[in-house]
């Protein structure tokens, strides 16, 4: 297909990830181009003092201890807002180093804490270790909020990608099991729904770094099963959720030439029926990852969301 993708974005194009998840050997590739994009992406040099101290926290119950990277920022006088943070990777790739530099801006300009999780990945690990690793890290956030200088009534979880659809099932979690109460929801370009069934989801198969064969290949190692079978768990994909009330607000970001698109404005559109306040983005001319071209102004634009969607949803 021909996209009309943004003419900013565009001379990047050979220059981005190639991600083509087709067996273990591409996976392993592309683990590695990934990992290089700590070491490709500008880093963040804070404009305040950030402490960031990586620690292990305990496991869900028979599983290791969670590593869990903690930025603090140093000036504070009083108990600030508190935010899970879970990267994106398709539930297959990515880690704490990847997205550190994303991660620092944000608790260097909020003023928060946040806390990265570097969940178990899949295949090795398939659902549900990997939204038992985000919950389990949660929980000791929570439980720690006084030590860390967070505001327990303020506390939040977000995510891109795949880590938008944990984040989303962290939330359905600590509904469904009675906290910890969460305040606000960010869930950036998520991975909700196994079925691959949406127009976008059929329809977009050689979309820049990620597309159908890709989404197939993630669904299938995270489920450790074909996708789209009749008893998959709503926290394993948030889309099958039937009762979306109670949940905390959410912000929702989508990318027009993205086969996640769809999946990420239905579940926006339902959790507004079931009475949750929710905003609702999808940037023209964008593709899945196509904020990694800071420079471009959709990308810059798309950042100023998170954090004016950020700083009103934890107050």
């Amino acid at each position: 297909m021909t996209y009309a993708i943004d003419p900013e974005l565009l001379p990047w194009l050979d220059m981005l990830p190639a991600v083509t998840l087709t067996d273990h050997d591409s996976l392993l590739a592309a683990r590695s181009s990934i990992s290089q994009l700590g070491r490709i992406l500008p880093a963040h040099e804070p404009a305040n003092p950030v402490e960031v101290r990586t620690i292990a926290v305990p496991g869900p119950s028979d599983a290791p201890d969670v590593p869990v990277r903690v930025y603090t920022p140093a000036n504070r006088t009083a108990a600030v807002p508190g935010l899970l943070y879970i990267h994106g990777g398709g539930f297959v790739m990515g880690d704490l180093d990847t997205f550190d530099a994303h991660v620092l801006r944000l608790a260097d300009e909020l003023g928060i804490v946040v806390a990265s999780v570097d969940y178990r990945l899949a295949p090795e690990h398939p659902f549900p270790a990997p939204v038992e690793d985000c919950y389990a890290a949660l929980t000791w956030v929570a439980a720690k909020a006084d030590e860390l200088g967070i505001d327990p009534a303020r506390l939040g979880v977000a995510g891109e990608s795949a880590g938008g659809g944990l984040a989303a099932a962290v939330a359905l979690l600590a509904r469904d099991r009675g906290g910890p109460r969460l305040c606000f929801q960010y869930l950036g370009i998520p991975e909700l729904d196994d079925r691959l069934d949406t127009p976008s989801m059929r329809d977009y198969t050689d979309t820049p770094v990620w597309h159908r064969p890709n989404a197939i290949h993630s669904w299938t190692s995270y489920l450790g099963t074909e996708p789209g079978g009749p008893d998959v768990s709503p926290y394993a994909a948030p889309a099958r959720a039937t009762d979306l009330a109670g949940l905390p607000p959410a912000f929702v970001t989508t990318c027009q030439f993205d086969p996640l698109r769809d999946e990420g404005i239905a579940y926006a559109q339902r959790l507004a029926h079931a009475g949750v306040p929710v905003e609702l983005r999808l940037y023209p001319g964008t593709f899945h990852g196509s904020s990694m071209v800071e420079t471009a102004e959709v990308s810059r634009r798309m950042f100023a969301d998170e954090l004016d969607a950020l700083r009103r949803g934890l107050g």
